[in-house]
């Protein structure tokens, strides 16, 4: 089938503005140490996945502050707006996809998850690193990560306040930072004003049970205090979700 008889539009995987400079915005998707305060979560293989993406398989262009991926033509913008700017990323989609978050797409939630990661870094973190803990599961109950920690299904405005007492024994004290439809994310004031990004995908024909994934951000906890909140959500985490694996098994 040719190009014409399925055609491809670009379709926003995710736009966010951010409180920073242009060139300051470029270099944190550039230099490979200002990438690891932002991009995925912590494991001994984000430095090898970062040259990965952004070197081995990306191309740059510093005039038009533009990175093209791999060679599926998923391309980064950064656009200057004043004082701060507006990062946009695309996608090319067939015409039966009229927006990204209609479907669920592994890497399209993993983009929309990172760049607020970065978006959220610029905000209230700038120039600190961050420690971080990840969990992935099918639901033994139903229940997605979402609705298991009790968060509000009807909080959709950024800025919302969010006051839920989790059964991980955390108080999720802080604000919407973002929400789709299939992802939100949420900071939490005792995580150093942290924050909490789920990913929740519906039961389908792929994941009958459906399946949930969560970043959890910190700053500035001490050693205890970070090892105390790791401990808890490992305790909490098997009796809610049951292992799977990203291939679909």
């Amino acid at each position: 089938m040719s190009t014409t008889d399925n055609p491809m539009f670009d379709r926003p995987i995710v736009e966010v503005t951010i409180s920073a400079s242009a060139d300051e915005v470029w270099r944190a998707l550039r230099d490979p140490e200002q990438i690891q305060r932002w991009f995925g979560w912590d494991t001994d293989s984000l430095a090898d996945e970062i040259d990965y993406i952004f070197k081995e398989h990306a191309s740059a262009d510093d005039a038009t502050r533009t990175i093209t991926f791999g060679g599926r033509s998923d391309r980064v913008t950064v656009e200057a707006q004043g004082s701060a700017c507006v990062l946009r990323m695309v996608r090319p989609a067939p015409a039966s996809i009229s927006d990204w978050d209609d479907v669920f797409d592994d890497e399209v939630q993993g983009w929309i998850a990172f760049v607020n990661q970065l978006a959220f870094a610029f905000a209230r973190h700038r120039g600190q690193s961050r420690r971080t803990l990840y969990f992935s599961g099918a639901p033994k109950t139903g229940a997605l990560a979402a609705a298991a920690l009790g968060l509000p299904a009807d909080a959709r405005t950024p800025g919302t306040a969010v006051r839920v007492s989790a059964p991980t024994g955390d108080d999720l004290v802080g604000t919407l930072w973002h929400r789709g439809r299939h992802q939100l994310g949420v900071t939490v004031d005792a995580w150093g004003d942290g924050l909490l990004v789920i990913i929740d995908r519906k039961p389908d024909e792929r994941r009958p049970a459906g399946s949930t994934q969560v970043i959890l951000t910190t700053y500035g906890l001490s050693d205890e205090a970070f090892t105390a909140l790791e401990q808890r959500w490992q305790r909490w985490w098997p009796n809610a979700f049951a292992p799977w694996n990203h291939d679909g098994t």
